[in-house]
């Protein structure tokens, strides 16, 4: 059973962070410019695949560990969305955790793997960019997706 999670943004009545968990996201795309995306199962939401790093990893090394564990998928990191430090971005997790927002968002390509769900997705699928907009989804997200969609020069610091 994974737990229920709540992302508040901007929001007085969002409670007080308790803990900072150093991220990894990664927009994995394939030949066509797909997106990958799961639908998670803590909120229902569409996502980029990415998740805490854990002490044996580099950053980017926490970001393909990740998208293995979620997708089944073995991923190359390709490049650099962003940082995504928003202190404004609050994820209230179940058990009591408050979390304050730290994800570097990485790009990255397929090199293996088959895709697979894992406990904590419903859904996984590469989606083209303009149908986005449409799957339901936090917009700390929509962010990240903007901005590698955008083909910035420079990496987003925020």
């Amino acid at each position: 059973m994974t737990m229920a999670r709540t992302e508040y943004y901007d929001d007085p009545a969002a409670p007080e962070p308790n803990s900072m968990v150093v991220a990894a996201s990664a927009v994995v795309t394939d030949d066509e410019g797909r997106v990958l995306l799961q639908r998670r199962t803590d909120n229902d939401l569409w996502a980029l695949p990415g998740g805490g790093m854990e002490m044996t990893d580099s950053l980017p090394g926490a970001a393909v560990r990740e998208v293995k564990e979620e997708t089944g998928l073995d991923v190359e990191i390709t490049g650099l969305v962003g940082m995504y430090t928003d202190p404004r971005h609050i994820i209230a997790y179940s058990d009591g955790e408050v979390r304050r927002q730290f994800n570097v968002c990485f790009t990255a390509r397929v090199v293996g793997g088959r895709l697979a769900i894992s406990d904590e997705s419903t859904e996984l699928r590469f989606v083209q960019p303009a149908e986005i907009d449409q799957l339901p989804m936090h917009h700390t997200q929509r962010l990240r997706i903007r901005h590698f969609l955008e083909d910035r020069e420079r990496p987003y610091l925020g």
